[in-house]
């Protein structure tokens, strides 16, 4: 089983989508092109919006990934826990297609023995230590997520250095929506480490609209534009390979 890449969108918002595409098509959109799209939903404390959690749970469905509705203050831990078991549960659904293909048959990893189903899960973890992960963060930065920043700074740099642990590659990158003049705008390029954030956070102004699909759609876009340069690279390497052998 090869390694890869998992790509994941992590979209943390506090409320409901008003400029642009319906933001659950664009998540259904993303997951067709092989990218997990996982919602954190932030709520103020003692309050909750229905109508904004249940568009968190519809895009994570719709994005075949994980959602999770939390106070501020638990922000840290949550962020961790919904990329770790994102990971896992797309780790997991790459190994039932495997065994389908293995076995000829519509099997999966729950359907096994105890002891075979055991070992697929050493398998699971193994590549949920090895495999190459890309997350991209979509920031909600409309007006109400200004006192909640700084919260999410500290949880994704905790991310980071959670991450960092692995033997495989991390790679991060980050959109806001809205940017400053335009709706999502890009503030943090591919970086293994998120530590730069410190200063970047400082510079974010929060308010106006809440363009959650666009966002969606500009983080497939540059998934999308860095597999092209990925695969420029690797097909560099082979000819280099090839004239140098």
């Amino acid at each position: 089983m090869k390694k890869g890449h998992l790509n994941q969108i992590l979209l943390i918002t506090d409320g409901c989508s008003n400029r642009g595409e319906d933001p659950q098509a664009i998540a259904a959109f993303a997951k067709e092109q092989g990218i997990t799209v996982n919602v954190i939903g932030i709520m103020e404390e003692g309050s909750m919006d229905q109508s904004a959690m249940s568009e968190v749970e519809g895009i994570a469905l719709a994005g075949g990934g994980v959602h999770q509705v939390v106070y501020a203050s638990q922000l840290s831990q949550t962020v961790q826990m919904v990329t770790k078991k994102a990971m896992t549960q797309t780790l997991q659904g790459v190994v039932n297609q495997e065994l389908k293909q293995i076995l000829g048959k519509q099997t999966e990893m729950d359907e096994l023995p105890p002891d075979q189903r055991g070992e697929v899960m050493e398998v699971v973890d193994e590549l949920g230590e090895t495999v190459h992960l890309h997350v991209l963060v979509l920031v909600d930065t409309s007006a109400s997520m200004n006192p909640k920043l700084p919260t999410v700074k500290e949880a994704l740099i905790d991310l980071s250095i959670s991450l960092n642990s692995r033997i495989g590659d991390n790679e991060f990158a980050m959109f806001i929506f809205p940017g400053k003049k335009q709706e999502v705008e890009l503030v943090q390029d591919w970086t293994p480490k998120f530590e730069s954030l410190s200063s970047l956070f400082s510079r974010l102004a929060a308010g106006g609209i809440t363009p959650t699909g666009p966002a969606i759609r500009a983080a497939i876009n540059y998934f999308n534009k860095n597999r092209s340069r990925r695969s420029m690279l690797e097909d560099d390497e082979k000819r280099f390979d090839k004239f140098s052998s």
